[in-house]
């Protein structure tokens, strides 16, 4: 008893002054804020079943704005609807109190009919959240990292002090400890000292990473949410199956941890998983964020929502390695799991500034991987999850894509934040959680590849790790050298994460619009012929993606101009009356349309990469009817250009073989079109389409299966493959899609000439391609705006680095570049390598595509 009341005294102490200070200050910011912006609503939503209406009230308010928008915008433009139903099997969660209500046995009267949102916070399930910073501050391997860490330092202040002079006595074998113990008193250097200070920093360390997640503030904080995303969001929609499946999962394994792994889009992120996983009595994560969120008010508030606050940037000095606090991380998200703590983060690192999935960062997934290893816990399920939103809150990533530095997160920036998303209409949210796969399903899948392939030496053997004996303290992966199979196994598991959360990110109205005015429509269409290409680009799609949309596509497209506004779209009516839908004509236009648009790019790049690829064979010849190129030529040609884009795209997962998707997107443009087998009769026909059923047939089956195995290389594959003239427009859409990101790589490849001879910071030479980029759009010889983007330039250089065309070194904390003696000696081997990148440049041979960089 006395334990008991011990430690729910502790508990209560946990919660400091200052951190009672911070909740309250938040509620009376958000709620003076919504009060200044949604008092009639608040009013309402206190009694939602008391016959006031608020859904249907807050419905009238938004048309009555979005219709005041569109008459402002022209009196001869129709009313714009303003929603659009979500898509099939998915619920609404602002409208989903499941807890409320009337309960079998219960009284006549509950007051959870009255209060539907308290009721539903309240009688959530609860779990006990355990804190580990205790835990990790008496473990063994954190001490010795702390004696490590005050070693180190050790070292350095004594070659600080008299470094020539120790080691001109480490040179004569003078090595007496007694001696150097003398020379480090004379020296005023004290190792007690130095240790007691490591040991100060580890609490300290452990205090600034540490969560404080708790039942009380999870309940408080989602019935806020439940009063205000409603003033901003017109729904948080996740899919009814996808929950269930995530309870039955729980259940049927309590004690295997859930490691949620979002693709990052906003810093709503955090909250919006947390807040649903809590809605439907699934335990909540404890969320990996970076220490940069670490604001007045807000970050205690992360904090008691499960945030574990991590550095950006662990090592401080390149070279050196943070010993103590690698130790202090990898133990923390150890003891985590054992505790029986669910996990989330974000595996791109940050939040994608370009729409599309970033290239995976693994130190985390590392640390999970390795607590499976060596049998700190039995498995854990990875959760791929996706989120998208219609129209993204935290506003846009322009000045960053055009090379400006990032604006920091501040208290101030955090308020203006909410003030203005308050008073805006961001539409839809999206979340998706995939299926669950088991770290050890997934290592045994990889061991059996290994086997198959023959390479018994990448097979990655558990057994054979004792971490929990000789644990690392100066790495994330667990061990001092880490082993070249385990760094396979980490990024093929990080990339399958990210193609898998790619692959099922929903296709919001706003990513449907965008994507047809920046390949289709880039000079704008009219409204009707614009609603058909939308129900072509549906079609296409369905099946494969899931589309996070229903109803008309006129209604769609209003929807979605007036979500993204003015300044991105505009509606205009012609000389005869027809409502034309065109980008806006900025630069600043294009570069966040692209955002939007990018979400679907991924899902064509292969048939782009493949299409840019045959019109770049095609020979010169004055007549087209008999151009051609052979498969295996495209095919070969294609997987080169696929190389090009490493570091852009993930185009496969890590089980599937590249070239067999490049045939299957190959019969997928001869089936469309696009393309023309040449001298097709009834029998070469029934082949192509017996191969193209076959093909498909595969891609249903488990994607470990032999058939991914298999290089589809018979004689057939051999033939021709002609010009087809009369899809030439489609061939150009298709074509389209990548080459923004072609001008930037053709133009970076370019601009290597400046390093000739000369080296130059990273970040110069980025503004020199950006600068370089902007003219060319300025003066119209580049027509795609949205390829001023810096990600995709520093994605070029790593390409470049990895191909030894550039190195790149650190000096005092400045990466500079400068070019490979092969390149440095010859100015030609720079313009093979132009003419290399150039390829995936898309050009038609003749006048109809008239692009040259």
């Amino acid at each position: 008893m006395l334990t008991t009341v011990l430690n729910f005294a502790q508990r209560v102490a946990e919660i400091s002054l200052l951190g009672g200070i911070e909740i309250a200050s938040v509620a009376l910011i958000v709620y003076y804020i919504f009060a200044k912006t949604r008092a009639p609503i608040i009013i309402a939503g206190l009694f939602p079943n008391l016959n006031l209406n608020y859904r249907s009230s807050l419905g009238k308010i938004n048309t009555i704005r979005s219709d005041l928008l569109v008459t402002l915008r022209s009196s001869h433009e129709p009313k714009v609807q303003n929603s659009v139903a979500h898509g099939i099997g998915t619920q609404n969660m602002l409208q989903l109190t499941p807890q409320s209500g009337q309960k079998p046995f219960k009284k006549l009267l509950d007051w959870g009919v009255f209060f539907p949102y308290v009721a539903q916070v309240v009688r959530s399930e609860k779990f006990e959240y355990r804190q580990v910073t205790e835990i990790v501050h008496n473990d063994a391997v954190l001490k010795h990292a702390i004696k490590q860490a005050a070693e180190q330092s050790l070292r350095e202040q004594r070659y600080a002090k008299n470094g020539h002079r120790l080691l001109t006595r480490s040179a004569s074998g003078d090595q007496s400890g007694s001696a150097v113990e003398e020379e480090d008193e004379r020296q005023g250097i004290s190792y007690q000292t130095i240790l007691r200070k490591q040991e100060r920093r580890a609490i300290s360390i452990l205090k600034d990473m540490g969560s404080t997640l708790n039942n009380g503030l999870l309940a408080f904080t989602s019935w806020i949410l439940y009063k205000l995303l409603p003033c901003f969001l017109s729904g948080v929609v996740t899919n009814t199956k996808q929950i269930e499946m995530l309870k039955t999962a729980t259940e049927r394994s309590p004690e295997t941890p859930l490691i949620f792994v979002p693709l990052h889009r906003s810093h709503l992120d955090y909250i919006m998983v947390t807040w649903i996983l809590t809605n439907n009595d699934i335990r909540s994560p404890l969320v990996a964020a970076g220490n940069n969120l670490q604001i007045p008010v807000f970050g205690g508030l992360l904090r008691g929502l499960g945030a574990f606050f991590i550095k950006r940037k662990i090592d401080p000095v390149e070279g050196k390695k943070d010993v103590l606090y690698r130790a202090a991380l990898h133990l923390y998200l150890t003891h985590a799991l054992k505790q029986g703590h669910n996990v989330e983060f974000f595996i791109e690192g940050g939040r994608t500034r370009t729409g599309k999935p970033c290239m995976p960062k693994g130190g985390i997934l590392s640390v999970i991987v390795n607590a499976f290893m060596d049998g700190s816990i039995p498995d854990a399920l990875l959760v791929p999850v996706s989120v998208n939103y219609e129209r993204l809150v935290d506003g846009n990533f322009v000045r960053e894509q055009k090379g400006e530095k990032k604006i920091p997160e501040s208290f101030t920036k955090a308020i203006s934040g909410i003030w203005k998303a308050l008073r805006s209409n961001y539409g839809l949210m999206r979340i998706d959680f995939n299926e669950p796969y088991s770290i050890r399903e997934l290592v045994n899948s990889y061991n059996k590849i290994a086997r198959e392939d023959g390479n018994n030496a990448k097979v990655y053997k558990p057994a054979a790790r004792t971490l929990q004996h000789n644990q690392s303290t100066s790495s994330l992966y667990g061990t001092d050298v880490v082993c070249e199979e385990h760094r396979n196994l980490i990024e093929s598991i990080s990339r399958q994460v990210v193609f898998d959360c790619a692959a099922a990110t929903s296709v919001m109205s706003t990513n449907a619009l965008a994507f047809l005015l920046l390949t289709r429509f880039r000079k704008g269409g009219e409204e009707q012929i614009l609603a058909e290409a939308l129900d072509d680009l549906r079609n296409s799609l369905s099946g494969t993606k899931d589309i996070g949309f229903s109803g008309e596509s006129s209604q769609i497209l209003a929807y979605a101009c007036d979500l993204l506004g003015p300044g991105l779209v505009t509606r205009t009516r012609d000389e005869h009356g027809r409502l034309v839908i065109r980008a806006g004509n900025s630069v600043e236009s294009f570069i966040e349309l692209a955002y939007y648009s990018n979400m679907l790019t991924p899902h064509f790049a292969l048939s782009s990469i493949l299409m840019t690829t045959f019109h770049s064979l095609l020979p010169e010849t004055e007549s087209k009817k008999e151009a051609g190129v052979s498969r295996k030529t495209l095919i070969d040609a294609a997987l080169e250009n696929c190389q090009i884009y490493r570091y852009e795209f993930i185009l496969n997962k890590p089980t599937q073989v590249l070239e067999n998707l490049l045939y299957k997107q190959l019969d997928d443009l001869l089936f469309s079109g696009c393309l023309i087998a040449k001298q097709l009769n009834d029998d070469n026909e029934n082949t192509e389409q017996a191969k193209r059923l076959a093909r498909n047939l595969a891609e249903c089956i488990d994607e470990d299966e032999d058939f991914l195995h298999v290089t589809p290389n018979d004689g057939g594959d051999e033939g021709m493959l002609l010009f087809a003239r009369d899809t030439l427009q489609q061939q150009r859409n298709i074509c389209e899609v990548l080459a923004p990101f072609a001008w930037t790589y053709v133009t970076v490849a370019q601009s290597l000439q400046i390093l000739h001879r000369n080296s130059m910071l990273e970040s110069e030479f980025i503004s020199f391609v950006i600068n370089d980029l902007s003219s060319k759009v300025k003066r119209g010889s580049c027509v795609y705006a949205e390829s001023i983007s810096t990600d995709s330039v520093r994605n070029c250089l790593k390409l470049l680095e990895k191909w030894s065309v550039i190195e790149v070194c650190n000096q005092q904390g400045m990466r500079l570049i400068s070019l490979n003696t092969l390149y440095e000696m010859s100015r030609e081997s720079l313009n093979t390598i132009v003419k290399k990148v150039d390829a995936i440049v898309p050009k038609f041979n003749s006048d109809y595509f008239n692009a040259a960089p």
